[in-house]
């Protein structure tokens, strides 16, 4: 099965050998996003895990839709918090972001994650076809 690479300047560029997504016939795999500014490639509100939440769903959201899917074709997300502490708030802001949908999800603590944020969430959608 042929694959398609994922690209959006709406959304921070990899910081690493992968790509923001990829495409697999119906489904699509998005990568873990952290809280960058795509314009300046800089984190968002360092430290503030809630200012860190919407950038990070802001970002996932731009990819799943540069990738032509909805969020309401997300079907699975995965959170790594760097403080199981902060699953209130993380939990708050991305409901608010999915509108309503309710995705499959697992939640995990994490020693640590790339440029020391305190979210990083990846999903997985699936479109019609």
């Amino acid at each position: 099965m042929a694959h398609k690479l994922i690209a959006t300047d709406a959304a921070p560029g990899a910081i690493g050998p992968y790509s923001q997504a990829v495409t697999a016939g119906n489904t699509t795999f998005f990568s873990g996003q952290v809280a960058l500014d795509p314009s300046t490639g800089e984190m968002v509100g360092a430290g503030d895990v809630a200012l860190e939440t919407r950038q990070v769903m802001k970002n996932l959201i731009a990819v799943v839709g540069a990738a032509g899917h909805s969020i309401t074709e997300i079907v699975r997300c995965t959170i790594f918090l760097a403080d199981m502490n902060d699953f209130a708030v993380v939990n708050e802001l991305y409901a608010e972001a999915l509108q309503g949908h309710r995705p499959a999800r697992a939640t995990v603590q994490v020693s640590r994650l790339p440029k020391d944020a305190r979210v990083e969430i990846d999903a997985i959608a699936v479109g019609a076809g």
